[in-house]
């Protein structure tokens, strides 16, 4: 088996950031997950996702996005500020397909022949679909909570007018109460790669099967965000009833048992994962 943790990759604009991976003896396949906006590979229950996927015969690899704000020496929470308000779109579109080599390179050295599956949680599914409907090397795709567009996020009118002109614009880390500055610049890529983001468009040339696993009471990213990616892939939604955006976790997660909605998330997860064809039921009893 190998078990690296904090292993060092180069990412957008030549900043280091770093990567786990765990890969069993024979693999059924290797996951490759996404974290999420103001996420980092180590939030909350992560790690146990790791290691129910790697229980269950898979190799597992998580990382960091090099724009995160974390940094290499403390990967966890958000040290470096200045990154963060560095990242945009493109930056994780960048690591997302370096992370996807680097697990090649992994299965190349150890002789493998296994498929390689991308999971992507909130931000980190919209950025997930995006990148899978364009890298053939990524042959099953799960989207958790995942967003269905990415100009929404941003301001419009005065507030994008305020934008610019102030160069930042703040968010509050509720966890951390730290303020987290966004740099206009990430408004800038979008608009220069607004074809490339589209989120509609990757659902609709996207290849490989999918399944999007949405919670019917997540405040963050709605429900119908989920219902929208589903119709545009032309796949059936797996809907946790009850179930927020993070599905009962929060950061640290010091359980030693998996909440009730993720798990039920791990395990519709798993059967799109060990099926041929994608799921057919449409929810999930809470």
């Amino acid at each position: 088996m190998i078990e690296l943790i904090n292993k060092k990759y180069i990412g957008g604009n030549n900043r280091i950031s770093v990567y786990d991976i765990q890969i069993p003896k024979e693999p059924k396949a290797i996951i490759l997950f996404a974290h999420g906006y103001k996420g980092f590979k180590d939030w909350g229950a992560w790690n146990a996702v790791q290691n129910y996927f790697v229980n269950a015969g898979y190799g597992f690899v998580k990382f960091n996005f090099s724009h995160n704000g974390g940094t290499v020496e403390n990967p966890i929470d958000f040290p470096d500020l200045d990154a963060f308000g560095n990242n945009n779109y493109s930056l994780e579109l960048f690591d997302l397909n370096k992370m996807t080599s680097i697990t090649y390179k992994y299965l190349s050295e150890l002789k493998l022949e296994v498929p390689v599956y991308l999971i992507g949680h909130s931000r980190g599914g919209g950025m997930a679909i995006i990148h899978a409907a364009h890298d053939p090397r990524i042959n099953k795709i799960v989207s958790w909570a995942g967003i269905s567009d990415i100009e929404k996020r941003f301001p419009v009118d005065e507030e994008l007018d305020d934008w610019k002109i102030a160069g930042e614009r703040i968010v509050e880390n509720g966890r951390t109460k730290q303020q987290m500055p966004h740099y206009y610049q990430m408004y800038e890529d979008y608009i220069l790669h607004k074809s490339k983001l589209d989120i509609k468009v990757a659902c609709e040339i996207l290849k490989q099967p999918f399944l999007q696993i949405h919670g019917d009471m997540d405040l963050a990213v709605s429900i119908s965000e989920g219902i929208m990616i589903s119709r545009w892939t032309d796949t059936e939604i797996c809907i946790v009833k009850g179930a927020g955006h993070t599905f009962q976790t929060k950061h640290p997660w010091n359980e030693t048992e998996l909440p009730p909605d993720l798990l039920r998330v791990l395990e519709a997860t798993l059967t799109f994962f060990e099926k041929e064809n994608q799921i057919t039921s449409d929810s999930i009893e809470g």
